[in-house]
């Protein structure tokens, strides 16, 4: 791994470096764009960038793997780190900036702060890994305290994630504005994933079957079905294609609200975690 200097973008991890940047930036009037990740950067990272950039006159992005937001028995030490590979994407889809701040610095000794939340937090995501939105959170809120963006592009692929984004920055007042991001897929569909890499040949031959599965619910839904026979038919494929189902489930689009029984009848999100072997893939399609 390269130090920071020398890699092909302007890059620091120092937070009075980034301040100063930031500050230069806001003298000369201009727009600033963020999009925060954990590095193993893939096509639809680049593709948040290049969203970032038609919002914003400089982009800042973020590679942190945040510790937060793992659990004792998950996979922090086997997430991969390509920063060298990292910054010549981001080098390359013309981002200004790279932050990648050290674990030391953004949980320095004694840290304790904590964030409670509900809403959109609550299910799906968080009956499988309780943890994980309260790690998100707080790293996003420290990072958006340092950058200071007038925009931030999240994909639309971990959408539980997008609307507990949009409501904590609706909650505490932040000024910035939060862009989904459309899901980029590979030809069969999969949707592109960092831990895509940890999958096997047999096991990315089946992966694919996920979207084929959550394509099926959602057309039901369209078609009239009532969700709970349709969530109960996508949850039999699943169960059948998969090592393990998490969830299927549709909700409000909006809110991630349980919907009302019967048809759907307003707009809805079908998301869905599975497994194949040590690898847990989401996904998750409109209505």
């Amino acid at each position: 791994m390269s130090e920071l200097s020398q890699l092909p973008i302007a890059a620091t991890a120092d937070l009075d470096r980034l301040r100063a940047q930031i500050r230069d930036w806001r003298h000369e009037g201009l727009r600033i764009g963020f999009v925060p990740t954990m590095g193993a950067l893939h096509e639809g990272h680049l593709s948040l960038i290049r969203m970032a950039r038609e919002h914003a006159d400089r982009v800042v992005a973020s590679i942190f793997v945040n510790p937060a937001q793992f659990a004792p028995h998950e996979d922090f030490d086997a997430y991969p780190r390509t920063l060298d590979e990292d910054a010549a994407k981001l080098a390359n889809a013309k981002c200004d900036l790279l932050y990648a701040p050290l674990a030391s610095d953004m949980y320095a000794g004694g840290f304790s702060a904590k964030l409670n939340l509900e809403g959109a937090a609550l299910g799906l995501e968080t009956d499988f890994r309780p943890h994980f939105f309260a790690g998100v959170a707080i790293v996003v809120a420290k990072l958006f305290n340092r950058v200071q963006p007038d925009i931030a592009v999240f994909g639309e692929k971990d959408y539980q994630q997008l609307l507990v984004i949009r409501q904590m920055v609706r909650d505490l007042d932040f000024p910035i504005e939060i862009v989904p991001g459309p899901t980029l897929r590979e030809r069969d569909g999969l949707a592109l994933s960092s831990r895509n890499a940890f999958l096997s040949t047999r096991e990315r031959e089946i992966s694919a079957g996920l979207h084929d599965i959550l394509s099926g619910f959602a057309h039901d839904l369209t078609q009239g079905t009532d969700w709970e026979t349709a969530q109960g038919k996508a949850l039999a494929k699943a169960a059948s294609a998969f090592d393990r189902v998490d969830y299927i489930e549709a909700r409000c689009a909006q809110t991630l609200a349980p919907l009302p029984a019967g048809p759907v009848t307003q707009p809805a999100r079908v998301l869905a975690a599975v497994w194949l072997g040590k690898t847990r893939l989401i996904d998750n399609l409109a209505v």
